[in-house]
């Protein structure tokens, strides 16, 4: 049950309709359940290439355009836009083929192993560096997840390794590749994409905004706050907060949503990820009013996103209201419930939906 009251004194906030740079909407049931979430609240989305199998032809690419859109009410106005999913031996004609047919806007960089459906990623960096060739020439964007996945590197450390590791090499020997340095979760991240040149970008999340890693163990162990790259110490969310709600145009709205059902967050070996998109802008409005930035959220979500990737700003407008909203504790889906980001909890701001002109 959804309840409301507002509070008195404030105004709703009208923004430019915002762009999701980063959303796992997955494929069948789940996928007919999820994408009306990230449609409802944004115009166009990079859809996440990690399914089973991964997309890594054009023809995958289309297919799984054409299901997303099936999946939509008829009403939806809303973009996948697809992205590539990079392997050791991905061809690299396959890769620009695709991007000069405006199927591939982005292609994904995941170390193997590092994340959900991530086995047939990338083992080592300079395994793909004539495809990287390829996308400097063309400036198609890299997304990166930033983790390197050695055994003897602390699961809390893997980002900042990462920047040490791969990235710096990655931008000396591509020095004109586009990268987007995706949910980013340190300050050593942060700080890599503020200093490096305007070829270089950052998501964030809302969660990794919202809590650090004491809220995975609060209580005893909490599943439905894992998700990877994990939450870090409080001074990392405070960098990202600080970076979020800067109006640097080097950092913008990337939500990682990440849908899993109850009982395979709940298991022996669950999984990593948080379905944010329910209540994504919310999410968001929450953090920067709290940071006393509420004028650079619009940019953040609607501006800096599109001007990275060369794609026109949106006209709609969407309104958000200051509205306290309790966030349903429960999605269901035809093979089991999934639980979202804040379930439960009093959400401070109300998506009240796009303006029609």
């Amino acid at each position: 049950m959804t309840t409301f009251s507002q509070a008195p004194g404030q105004a709703p906030i009208t923004l430019r309709r915002p762009d999701d740079w980063h959303v796992h909407l997955r494929d069948g049931d789940m996928l007919n359940v999820v994408a009306a979430y990230t449609a409802r609240q944004f115009a166009r989305a990079i859809v996440m290439p990690n399914l089973t199998p991964p997309i890594t032809t054009v023809k995958y690419a289309k297919s799984y355009r054409d299901r997303i859109r099936a999946a939509l009410p008829a009403d939806a106005d809303f973009s996948p836009l697809m992205t590539c999913y990079l392997t050791d031996s991905i061809d690299p004609k396959e890769v620009e083929s695709g991007h000069q047919a405006g199927v591939f806007t982005a292609a994904k960089l995941y170390p193997a192993n590092a994340t959900t459906n991530s086995s047939h990623g990338v083992t080592d960096i300079r395994k793909i560096y004539q495809v990287l060739e390829v996308m400097q020439r063309i400036k198609m964007p890299l997304l990166v997840h930033g983790e390197v996945t050695a055994s003897d590197v602390d699961i809390f450390d893997r980002e900042a390794v990462f920047v040490e590791r791969v990235m710096t090499g990655l931008l000396k020997d591509f020095p004109d590749l586009k990268v987007v340095f995706e949910h980013i979760t340190t300050a050593e991240a942060a700080a890599f994409v503020l200093e490096s040149g305007p070829n270089i970008a950052a998501t964030i999340t809302p969660h990794h905004l919202s809590f650090n890693r004491n809220a995975i163990f609060k209580g005893g162990i909490r599943p439905h706050y894992y998700c990877l790259p994990i939450a870090k110490r409080e001074r990392h969310r405070l960098a990202l907060r600080k970076a979020a709600t800067s109006g640097s145009p080097k950092f913008f709205l990337g939500t990682d949503s990440a849908p899993h059902l109850v009982k395979d967050k709940e298991s022996a070996c669950g999984c990593a990820g948080l379905f944010n998109a329910p209540y994504a802008l919310e999410s968001y409005a929450t953090v920067f009013e709290e940071e006393g930035a509420l004028g650079r959220l619009e940019a953040f979500a609607s501006e800096f996103g599109p001007r990275f990737y060369g794609l026109p700003l949106n006209e709609g407008r969407i309104v958000l209201e200051p509205v306290e909203t309790t966030a349903e504790e429960i999605v269901k889906t035809p093979n089991g419930d999934v639980v979202p980001f804040l379930a439960g909890e009093i959400v401070g701001w109300r998506f009240a939906g796009v303006l029609t002109s």
